[in-house]
């Protein structure tokens, strides 16, 4: 058991490593060897956990999925809110996190060989979305395929924005913008006035 737990922390060790070397140089500047002075960890631990500087890759985009779970809600739309506005506040404190995002967007030499991170989001959005429409949340003549890509994209973009002019410091305000622009063109009248688009106080 112990055995297992210190593999597991070296295990993280590695994956944060390789998040802030990715975030800061990108896949292609970025070598194994920078991963392990970050580590203090010998070469053969690293390859114990990871064959190669590609699985490293591989590892950190899976670990995206964690921040695509919709907190619990009876009110799909504000569950749909606050799952994006989470996620924005963890991509400015988690590199693991970050270095995900990176790799997803960053053209380089590294291809992810399964499905992208934005399938990904636009199964998680577009099962809210579903939902939601079902409870009468939505307007009935909205397009929830095109209202979903749509919302995956713009969060996608207001990312960037905010990535490029504040280092992503100002990126809720963004995504409470976007939110608050949006929501007329789909949301029920009625439901509009119940929506919170700003991040709920921290416990």
């Amino acid at each position: 058991m112990a055995q297992q737990a210190r593999g597991t922390r070296s295990r993280r060790s590695i994956l944060e490593a390789a998040a802030r070397v990715f975030d800061e140089r990108g896949y292609d500047g970025a070598s194994t060897t920078d991963i392990l002075v970050r580590t203090g960890l010998a070469r053969g631990a690293l390859y114990h956990h990871f064959a190669s500087k590609e699985a490293i890759a591989i590892a950190l985009i899976e670990a995206q999925t964690e921040a695509l779970v919709a907190p619990p809600n009876e009110v799909k739309l504000q569950a749909t809110i606050d799952l994006t506005l989470e996620f924005a506040r963890r991509l400015q404190r988690d590199p693991v996190l970050r270095a995900s995002v990176r790799l997803t967007v960053e053209q380089t030499s590294f291809t992810y060989p399964e499905r992208t991170p934005y399938q990904w989001s636009t199964e998680v959005i577009a099962a809210l979305l579903a939902e939601a429409a079902e409870q009468g949340e939505i307007l009935p003549d909205a397009d929830l395929d095109e209202l979903t890509t749509f919302i995956v994209g713009a969060f996608t973009g207001v990312q960037l924005m905010s990535q490029v002019y504040s280092g992503r410091q100002d990126l809720l305000e963004r995504v409470t913008s976007m939110w608050r622009l949006l929501l007329p063109g789909f949301a029920t009248p009625a439901m509009i006035s119940r929506l919170r688009t700003t991040p709920a106080q921290e416990s």
